[in-house]
């Protein structure tokens, strides 16, 4: 479509032709065999995906959907949530909201969570539950996840729960081998679909500490997912389309090769990074803590960011984000996750070149 804004903003990203060609397989019914076959095509693959033998559950939701659900399946005594950004901030309030005991290990803005923190965190005994997000998109940070996950299993009566929104099939992640007891991800972002699905896995610790929580509600709780995912069904009615939508995408991740996708990712997050140098920029996250599936870049250079934003969508129809937050305006972001190859990259960057040229 000649009047289509192509999408560089870090979600949704922008979804392939193709995918909606696959979104609109005619319908079937949620309870029907065809379904059955539909979410165990799309399950073995997801498992390999997440590194598990746990069962993944499809949630029709938006991911916060399942970080409430893993707050109300698992808080006993007191949560610790990692805030070091927009979205891991939030968390502190969501829990509140769920009538749980909550406490922020806050950090400024870019910086990455220190693992440290968090074992002081949890020698004192005061907490059950850890929230975590992986990669923190509004900032552009990757946190350390491996070294997270080491410390909360020193502690066996304390639960990990990681948000990989905007690094799932980004960067390999093995939910097993880390021990990481809930981990969710959305549609939106690397996947390339369109917003309205998240995925989760849960483990056996997990699952034990659930049981004996009366108040987890309905619409999230883990055993309805559990019990109907042994029947290759949901708890409620599903976002079927989007399902199809997935399982086109999981065909082409897989023909590209799991292996073959991180370092696609990691090629064109360095082309950014490149461009990011070259033109006197400076990156929002330090060194060793950068996204592989998004730059969140600093305005040190002082540019109008609103105005660049204009001039890419109107002249390039392109459309970029200006900063998120408290750092909106003072930082842009550009987006490299999904779908995209060396040629969408390299016309983000040359119609990047011409709006500055223009300011």
């Amino acid at each position: 479509m000649s009047d289509h804004i192509r999408l560089h903003i870090p979600g949704p990203v922008e979804i392939s032709p193709a995918t909606y060609e696959a979104m609109a397989t005619p319908m079937i019914g949620h309870r029907s065999k065809d379904f059955v076959a539909l979410y165990d095509d799309v399950h073995p693959r997801l498992q390999e995906m997440m590194g598990t033998k746990q069962p993944v559950f499809l949630s029709t939701s938006s991911a916060w959907g399942v970080m409430e659900g893993s707050l109300r399946n698992l808080v006993a005594k007191k949560v610790l949530c990692c805030c070091s950004g927009a979205f891991s901030d939030k968390w502190v309030d969501v829990a509140k909201r769920c009538g749980k005991e909550a406490e922020a290990l806050q950090y400024d803005w870019g910086v990455p969570i220190d693992p440290a923190d968090i074992d002081a965190k949890l020698a004192t005994g005061e907490f059950d539950t850890v929230t975590f997000i992986h990669n923190e998109t509004s900032t552009g940070v990757m946190n350390p996840l491996e070294e997270v996950a080491a410390v909360v299993n020193k502690y066996d009566d304390v639960l990990l729960v990681t948000d990989t929104v905007s690094s799932f099939s980004v960067v390999p992640i093995n939910v097993d081998e880390l021990g990481v007891d809930v981990l969710l991800t959305g549609s939106q972002k690397a996947l390339a679909l369109p917003p309205g699905l998240a995925l989760f896995t849960v483990s056996e610790a997990a699952f034990e500490r659930s049981a004996g929580i009366e108040d987890r509600g309905y619409y999230f709780d883990f055993h309805e997912f559990k019990k109907n995912q042994e029947k290759s069904m949901t708890p409620s009615t599903p976002c079927i389309s989007t399902i199809y939508g997935l399982r086109h995408q999981l065909d082409v991740i897989f023909e590209e090769g799991l292996q073959n996708r991180y370092a696609r990712h990691n090629k064109l997050n360095n082309m950014v990074a490149e461009w990011v140098e070259a033109n006197g920029f400076e990156f929002f996250a330090p060194e060793g803590f950068r996204s592989k599936s998004l730059t969140c870049i600093k305005n040190n250079k002082e540019i109008d960011v609103a105005a660049l934003q204009k001039l890419m969508r109107d002249d390039h129809k392109i459309q970029l984000d200006g900063g998120y937050g408290q750092i909106k305006g003072t930082t842009f972001r550009l987006s490299n996750m999904g779908d995209e190859t060396e040629e969408t990259i390299g016309n983000l960057l040359d119609a990047l070149d011409k709006s500055l040229a223009r300011l």
